[in-house]
């Protein structure tokens, strides 16, 4: 791990990770499953870059109310919510008023899920090798929930791997988690951002079409 560098944009970072993944190239247990939006250009090039499956794990922040960037907690696909349990009491945030973010934010799973999957079933997920990816960690809220929702489906082993985190989150998810890569480790750590020099969001039709360019490499693969 390194503190001195950036990328300059989401795609450089996953092909930075890719770099360091080799090991698992061409598994056929191995899922690459990205945390949507920003998590998809990065496992993008690392699928395509170790010809492995892509997928993805629908997380949504749980953002406290009247401050939204900051997360409370997240929820992800099968029902899974975790929470700051510390950061709630701190702010003394009511149990209806968590409520009534996560039925927002549940609304806007779903609808990412139709639209980004469509009709195509989620993967099965037990007994597979699971990488994480998203495009960096703050807080770790989104990563946890994601965590949560994989153990729960029995894989085999689950590994994250983000580009730039900083290292009191490392630690809080490294117990929960087989492996962890991470390329950068900068402190002080501001945001995810700074560490991009380009970090435009990312779009639903972005995610859209490198998901049916995975996808479509996955079936002329099959077919070889």
């Amino acid at each position: 791990m390194k503190s001195d560098a950036s990328f300059r944009d989401r795609a450089e970072a996953g092909q930075a990770l890719a770099a360091v993944l080799t090991a698992w190239r061409e598994q056929a247990d191995v899922l690459v499953l990205a945390l949507p939006r920003g998590g998809v250009p990065v496992a993008y090039e690392i699928a395509s870059a170790l010809a492995l499956r892509l997928d993805l794990m629908l997380v949504r922040k749980l953002g406290t109310p009247g401050h939204k960037e900051m997360a409370m907690g997240a929820i992800a696909s099968g029902g899974v919510r975790v929470l700051n349990d510390d950061l709630i009491r701190g702010l003394h945030i009511p149990p209806s008023a968590i409520d009534a973010v996560t039925q927002e934010e549940v609304l806007e799973l779903q609808r990412r899920d139709l639209a980004y999957r469509g009709q195509r079933p989620s993967p099965a997920v037990a007994g597979q090798r699971v990488l994480l990816v998203d495009d960096g960690l703050a807080t770790g809220a989104t990563m946890r929930a994601a965590i949560a929702a994989v153990r729960q489906q029995a894989p085999a082993h689950i590994a994250v791997a983000v580009p730039v985190a900083p290292v009191e989150t490392l630690a809080m998810l490294h117990p929960l988690v087989d492996q962890m890569i991470c390329l950068l480790t900068p402190a002080p750590f501001l945001s995810v951002g700074q560490w991009y020099r380009n970090f435009a969001q990312t779009t639903d039709q972005e995610v859209k079409t490198l998901l049916s360019k995975a996808w479509l490499r996955e079936l002329r693969d099959a077919d070889q």
